[in-house]
């Protein structure tokens, strides 16, 4: 149930009620900004936490779906993965954590921000907090405090998530999974499958193609300057009010 019927009934709720949203939904399609009501705190709790979210996003995509032994293959120890993995994904959780916190804060303290929370606003941030927080439980439980290397969640955790994309999932391999990697895993799944329903669909409209927009030209002129030909005679004014 929990490591084959649980992980696709969140994908597909994750797919069909993204479609479902764009579809029914497209105004409520956004992120509910609130920087109108105050914008001290998020100039420095926003960009935290999208960084330390980005690279956590980026080294759970290296650790889970490229195989072992293609890092192997570039050269890539299991020394180097260890300490890039730990250390790099230490270092980006804490200031994941700390944009969090920030956001949380904010949002609690500051009245007109607090009045614009809604329910599932506050349903996000549990989930997102409960997310974050077992993956740090996880890395300094296992990999940071744990002998050697930590636990090789490459060798379990990766395959059975790349079995699931194969359709022959390989649910055993998720029997011996420190109860830390289990917790985190399962949060991640709960936190996809209301993503839809959430603010956090605006991942899907990150402005990509904005760098690469033609630039917008604005021309100045002087309001004694008429583009218009001269004609003879004295041009009518207006009086003044």
């Amino acid at each position: 149930m929990l490591w084959v019927v649980v992980p696709y009934v969140t994908f597909a709720i994750f797919v069909v009620g993204s479609v479902w949203r764009y579809r029914y939904d497209k105004f409520g399609w956004t992120t509910r900004s609130s920087e109108l009501y105050e914008k001290r705190l998020l100039r420095l709790g926003s960009p935290l936490f999208h960084l330390g979210l980005l690279v956590v996003i980026l080294g759970h995509l290296v650790g889970l779906v490229i195989p072992e032994t293609w890092t192997g293959a570039v050269g890539f120890t299991e020394a180097a993965y260890h300490f890039v993995a730990t250390w790099m994904g230490s270092v980006a959780a804490v200031v994941l954590v700390a944009g969090l916190l920030i956001l949380i804060y904010r949002r609690r303290t500051t009245g007109p921000v607090f009045l614009a929370t809604t329910r599932t606003d506050k349903l996000m941030y549990v989930l997102l907090a409960a997310s974050i927080l077992s993956g740090a439980w996880a890395t300094v439980s296992t990999q940071l405090l744990g002998e050697g290397y930590g636990y090789d969640y490459r060798q379990t955790i990766s395959p059975w998530f790349r079995s699931l994309w194969y359709l022959q999932p390989q649910y055993e391999l998720m029997a011996g999974v420190p109860l830390a990697f289990q917790v985190h895993v399962l949060a991640a799944m709960v936190l996809f499958a209301v993503w839809p329903f959430t603010r956090l669909v605006h991942a899907f409209s990150a402005p990509v193609a904005y760098p690469f927009r033609p630039y917008v030209v604005y021309r100045s002129r002087e309001a004694t300057v008429s583009s218009r030909a001269p004609q003879r005679g004295w041009d009518p004014t207006t009086p003044p009010r």
